[in-house]
């Protein structure tokens, strides 16, 4: 009887040890901020939306005009702190001409960008 006490015990400790263990947080992608994409301007070249966003996660194999910006977070604690944010800009003759995706466009972004 008390051997069947103590394996008790014991698989009962150890199965509450497993909330203990340590899962990293995986960030991947482009991490962008809304003061970064309040920057852009219709008629920046690619090489000044590049400054200011960073390289580009994916540009499309078939119209290398499109750059895919894609963010990506897993919580290692609880999955309702996972996230993912998408954004991706277009240009034409090196120009950057829309933005689209999770956030929100500047009002100066439709000003023409002098440079």
């Amino acid at each position: 009887m008390l051997a069947r006490s103590i394996i008790l015990a014991l698989a009962l400790t150890t199965s509450a040890c497993s909330s203990w263990v340590y899962r990293i947080d995986i960030p991947q992608g482009n991490y962008l901020e809304q003061k970064d994409i309040d920057r852009l301007q219709v008629g920046m070249t690619k090489e000044q939306v590049k400054f200011i966003l960073g390289s580009p996660v994916v540009i499309d194999s078939f119209e290398q005009d499109t750059w895919h910006y894609v963010y990506q977070f897993k919580s290692g604690r609880n999955s309702d702190f996972d996230a993912r944010k998408d954004f991706v800009v277009k240009f034409v003759d090196n120009k950057l001409v829309s933005a689209e995706g999770d956030f929100e466009l500047s009002e100066n972004f439709n000003t023409p960008y002098d440079s």
